[in-house]
């Protein structure tokens, strides 16, 4: 996944997908060493690969999306008692993704399973056209560009805490968040851009709790594991 083996290093998948998408499917069956070497390009952008004889860095900006079950099963949040798993193998299933690799992804979700009635009455009412989204997007991205010449994502933490300001009541909501749920300061940081981005997306120069409470309720996995 990372690069091809052999004496000279060369590009894996994740150099493959610089500038684009990176999907993990059925993230939990990969080996957890090879995930954490993801840390690194999810960090720097870059990717170094040592050998005995040399040392190769690739380029390895990417944007990661993975999908796994919430058990070894698979029905952990269907609500319908199917699952048969134990507390403790539902703990190793989530183990397998170590934190330090967990704190560099933005947003985590459960996604339940859908009633076919819900499938049904979504196909008669139809959401939001791509169209309208990708143009709010598109807003929100360039309202970015010209405040701080890059996206918020790609902001150091120093720009973070200077973009993301927070008045008393968003700072109040954000330290209980930090204690309950033990988060460390990189997942403090990427909260603070989180924030900034969907405020973006709502046409706010302001931050307000709804847009700080909004981006904390996109760690479902820090609130299982620390919560």
């Amino acid at each position: 996944m990372v690069f091809t083996g052999g004496s000279n290093p060369r590009p894996g998948e994740i150099s493959l997908a610089h500038h684009g998408v990176l999907f993990l499917d059925e993230l939990t069956e990969f080996d957890r060493h090879t995930l954490d070497v993801l840390r690194e390009p999810l960090e720097t952008g870059r990717i170094t690969i040592s050998r005995a004889a040399r040392q190769a860095e690739f380029p390895a900006s990417f944007q990661l999306i993975a999908a796994m079950n919430p058990c070894p099963q698979g029905y952990h949040c269907d609500g319908k008692a199917l699952c048969h798993c134990t507390v403790e193998q539902q703990r190793k299933h989530r183990a397998r993704i170590s934190a330090p690799l967990l704190d560099r992804i933005d947003i985590h979700i459960e996604v339940p399973a859908v009633d076919r009635a819900l499938l049904n009455a979504t196909q008669q009412q139809p959401g939001e056209r791509s169209e309208q989204v990708r143009q709010r997007v598109n807003q929100a991205y360039q309202r970015q560009l010209q405040r701080s010449d890059k996206a918020n994502a790609q902001l150091s933490s120093a720009e973070t805490d200077v973009v993301c300001q927070l008045d008393s009541g968003c700072e109040k909501i954000l330290d209980q968040a930090m204690e309950k749920l033990r988060l460390s300061a990189r997942a403090y940081h990427r909260i603070l851009r989180m924030t900034r981005t969907i405020a973006d997306l709502d046409d706010s120069e302001k931050i307000s709790p709804s847009h700080l409470s909004e981006a904390i309720g996109y760690r479902s996995l820090d609130r299982l594991l620390g919560g």
